[in-house]
């Protein structure tokens, strides 16, 4: 959108925070970037111009405006949810991958050479990959100077800075502000001892209660738990493991954005910046639920529940790996059953989670790919195809046949799956939506659709042909048919 100069200036004009993190205004005659809803006087439409990401604003010499924060906002829906080059690269960038393989090792997971990866990023996003990273480690800093009391050394090393001279240099060149003077404009927030409080931007409307409803029905003991308000979950970080806890509540104000408090514990803050990024995948954080509403609201068949639940979103994951694992498991059972199975799998080959992260119920991680495809499939608690199959799909995800981390492109994901034994349309797709956050999935089999599109009156055989007015929505679509069977449950 941003090279539409006209379309930009009349957001800018609207103040509309809709298209906050879409695109960023810089004005030549102050040196600065805002988002498009910040509150100061307008410019005049010669004095600015506009960028895709606020890293093209900084290397063009442009300083964050101290008064929108316009590195705060939530990251562009068409990234997140974009299967090119640029939308995978960003996923992993935002996941620490320049921060712990460089460039190099970005340009290989994504197949190009870092050269040409440059300079395709720099055509797209105006920016390098270096600069990208560069804006993400400053964002991270700045939430964690004026959110928590730890000293300026924690921070950087924390956001993924290599020095203390390289961190004071940055935030002093993209907010024209020292360490010390952020931090002394905002007061700091409560803190718990041996955590790290943060608060998470998320678009609104935000529908937290069912995320939370959702969550909570899939919770595996020991690995999740949750309470009134509450979701907490143990995360496998690059460096160690750590634990979140999110408070979940509705923000049903249209075009804004909420503020979703997360509490961390971490084995090492180097970890902070991919956790943060995980669990806002979890949260599906960057969708533009006004975008959904507006494609969704007047269908004839689910219109009803989505102006009933604005905001819905599609749970994603902190683990591609995890949510592979537990697709398999969910085949042709209940939720319920899922659940236990995953339950049993967890407390017999997940690694015991460190004392000091104890807490919430949470007493494990996740098994891991390479310790489930060491298991005798005779031995697991389900029928020995299924056994085949789940250790099958974590032979392949262990040895790299299967690329699960949002780098690879969906189409080879989906090929690559359908290729093992016992992993059908259904799981693939699944793990599609759950896994890469693929917005346009639909599972016209899945015997809770055909109950809920029943339900609603409409034909489960024309399930296909229906969803191709929910283009390219569908899996929100999937997300309200499933969410109408449970407010069914509730009316009866």
């Amino acid at each position: 959108m941003f090279t539409d100069t006209e379309a930009c200036y009349r957001a800018v004009k609207s103040k509309d925070r809709r298209f906050d993190g879409v695109f960023y205004t810089a004005v030549h005659t102050t040196g600065i970037y805002c988002r498009p809803s910040c509150p100061a006087r307008t410019p005049a439409s010669k004095n600015v111009s506009f960028f895709p990401t606020a890293a093209a604003a900084q290397t063009a010499g442009f300083r964050a405006c101290k008064r929108c924060l316009p590195d705060a906002t939530p990251g562009s829906p068409d990234w997140d949810v974009a299967a090119d080059v640029a939308g995978r690269a960003m996923r992993l960038i935002a996941d620490g991958v320049v921060d712990r393989d460089g460039v190099e090792g970005l340009a290989a997971r994504l197949g190009y050479t870092s050269r040409h990866l440059t300079r395709l990023l720099g055509n797209e996003l105006g920016a390098g990959p270096l600069a990208l990273a560069r804006a993400r480690r400053a964002q991270t800093a700045r939430i964690l100077i004026e959110t928590t009391p730890m000293t300026f050394a924690d921070v950087a090393f924390a956001a993924g800075f290599s020095s203390i001279r390289q961190f004071n240099d940055t935030i002093r060149e993209v907010y024209a502000s020292s360490p010390t003077d952020l931090r002394g404009r905002r007061p700091s927030s409560p803190t718990t001892p041996g955590a790290l409080v943060m608060r998470l931007a998320v678009r609104t409307p935000f529908a937290g209660r069912a995320l939370l409803e959702f969550l909570a029905l899939r919770a595996v003991p020991g690995v999740e738990s949750t309470g009134d308000g509450w979701y907490a979950r143990t995360l496998a970080l690059p460096h160690g493991p750590a634990t979140v806890r999110l408070e979940l509540d509705d923000a049903l104000d249209a075009g804004g954005i909420t503020l979703v408090e997360a509490t961390f514990r971490f084995t090492d803050l180097r970890d902070t910046g991919a956790a943060v990024e995980r669990v806002r995948r979890l949260l599906d954080a960057d969708c533009d639920p006004i975008a959904v509403t507006d494609q969704l609201a007047d269908d004839p068949v689910i219109g009803a529940q989505v102006r009933a639940t604005a905001g819905l979103r599609v749970p994603g994951h902190v683990d591609g790996n995890e949510i592979a694992v537990r697709a398999v498991l969910g085949q042709q059972v209940s939720v319920a059953g899922a659940r236990t199975v995953a339950g049993r799998l967890a407390a017999g080959h997940g690694d015991q989670l460190p004392e000091d992260l104890s807490g919430d119920g949470l007493t494990r991680l996740f098994p891991t790919p390479e310790a489930i495809a060491t298991i005798d499939p005779e031995d697991l608690p389900m029928p020995r195809a299924r056994g085949r199959a789940l250790t099958g799909l974590c032979a392949a995800l262990a040895d790299g046949t299967v690329n699960l981390d949002r780098g690879a492109p969906r189409d080879v994901v989906r090929r690559d799956l359908l290729a093992l034994p016992g992993i059908g349309p259904w799981t693939a797709d699944y793990i599609a939506m759950r896994a890469l956050g693929d917005p346009d999935v639909f599972l016209p089999t899945d015997v809770a659709v055909r109950h809920a599109l029943a339900g609603l009156g409409a034909d489960p055989k024309h399930a296909d042909e229906m969803s191709e007015t929910w283009r390219p929505w569908r899996s929100y679509a999937l997300m309200y048919l499933w969410r109408s069977l449970a407010r069914s449950e509730e009316m009866n």
